[in-house]
């Protein structure tokens, strides 16, 4: 019987196991088991190598992204740099993201200045640049779509071809959408990447990774890898991600109602300057994303209109959106990512990519859309205010006798 993806969430582990009859797959805390007899191990001897509860998930995230298996890492950032470890070598060529997240800019740049590979960061919605770079012959195109934090939106299915033609694999971070609202191998990447941290678990209380992989010899690959680098997650971790996949598609829906809700107001206000976010007609790649996603997501972007200053009271004034990294959970979140997420971006690498000092990142939680609105706008007033004493104070100023 073919099931739907909120059926699939729910279901996924329940009632496997044989011994008490558990519904909900029990933790398997064990490091360790014990073999049968001389050179006999069973199906699990270290929980580096393998362990049930996290085999439980990773049968849950294989089937959520329709993939051939999956391992469970132990952040967002240890499978993308389990991917690199299994299929770059120092002459290999890497193809990223001019605009990707801060973790995997540095993550890539920092090996290659080592001689890991060679990576070269791209405009992956520019023909031109992206034609060029594959020209080089690289061995894997990483993709990031809906891009972290502008939401700039590339065509999946487009660049994949083009990856191929030229002898690449793609791996697709889906992080910002999850398999709820977009699904990369189904548009012809060959893995996928995720901060579990994020939307599947979705509750701001695990740090777990996953890579997805389309063919099986692959995912075998990636489990043998895994356990030799040990980069695996922990039994409780398993657990708890589990627990959060659950009520994914609930959660996820939730929030793009109330992310809909909000940039339908941030769109009228003028103290936003300029609105990311791919539901929106005019941007650029609305309709990409009407292709390839069956959703908009609860994420957006906007740059505040003024200084550092006026920065600095809307932050302090909001009381519903809290000011710290991550994204995905059930409580709003908003960032700065020229000072946080993005930090580790030099100043020019974050020009080129368009990330501004102005720039705020929101993750809209599960809360009331009312009140997450009168927040902002409470913030707002205040951010004005101050911005209009502030400039009040200069005009008043008297200026000194010059000194002889």
């Amino acid at each position: 019987m073919a099931l739907n993806q909120a059926t699939i969430v729910v279901h996924s582990g329940l009632n496997n196991d044989e011994q008490f009859g558990c519904v909900v797959p029990p933790i398997t805390l064990s490091s360790t088991y014990n073999f049968t007899d001389f050179n006999q191990p069973r199906a699990y001897d270290y929980s580096r190598r393998g362990n049930p509860t996290r085999d439980v998930v990773q049968r849950a995230l294989a089937e959520l992204e329709e993939g051939a298996g999956a391992v469970m890492t132990s952040s967002g950032m240890s499978a993308i740099h389990l991917v690199c470890t299994v299929f770059l070598r120092p002459s290999d060529f890497l193809v990223a993201p001019h605009d990707c997240y801060g973790g995997s800019y540095r993550l890539f740049e920092s090996l290659s200045k080592r001689g890991s590979y060679q990576v070269q960061f791209v405009n992956q919605a520019n023909q031109q640049e992206l034609t060029e770079a594959l020209s080089f012959k690289p061995k894997l195109v990483f993709i990031e779509t809906p891009s972290n934090p502008l939401l700039r939106v590339v065509d999946i299915a487009a660049i994949c071809r083009a990856a191929h033609k030229a002898g690449a694999l793609c791996v697709v971070d889906n992080t910002f959408m999850s398999p709820a609202l977009q699904k990369p191998l189904a548009l012809g990447a060959d893995l996928v990447v995720h901060s579990c941290t994020k939307y599947l678990n979705g509750h701001s209380d695990v740090v777990a990774g996953a890579v997805i992989a389309k063919e099986v010899t692959v995912a075998t690959e990636l489990a043998w890898w895994s356990n030799n680098i040990g980069v695996t997650g922990s039994a409780f971790d398993s657990y708890m991600l589990l627990r959060g996949i659950r009520t994914l598609t609930s959660r996820i829906h939730q929030q793009q109602s109330n992310a809909q809700a909000i940039i339908a107001y941030l769109q009228k206000h003028p103290q936003v300057k300029k609105l990311y976010y791919p539901g929106l007609i005019k941007n650029p790649g609305h309709e990409i994303a009407c292709r390839q996603q069956s959703g908009f997501g609860a994420m957006l972007s906007f740059e505040l209109d003024g200084d550092k200053n006026t920065l600095r009271q809307f932050l302090a004034a909001l009381r519903l959106f809290t000011l710290a990294e991550s994204l995905g959970g059930v409580e709003s979140l908003i960032s700065h990512a020229a000072t946080m997420t993005h930090a580790g971006m030099t100043a020019e690498a974050r020009t080129r990519a368009g990330i501004g000092e102005t720039l705020l990142r929101v993750s809209v939680g599960i809360e009331d859309s009312k009140d997450l609105i009168a927040d902002l706008e409470q913030a707002f007033q205040i951010a004005l205010k101050g911005s209009k004493l502030s400039a009040d104070n200069i005009t008043n100023v008297k200026c000194l006798p010059a000194e002889s």
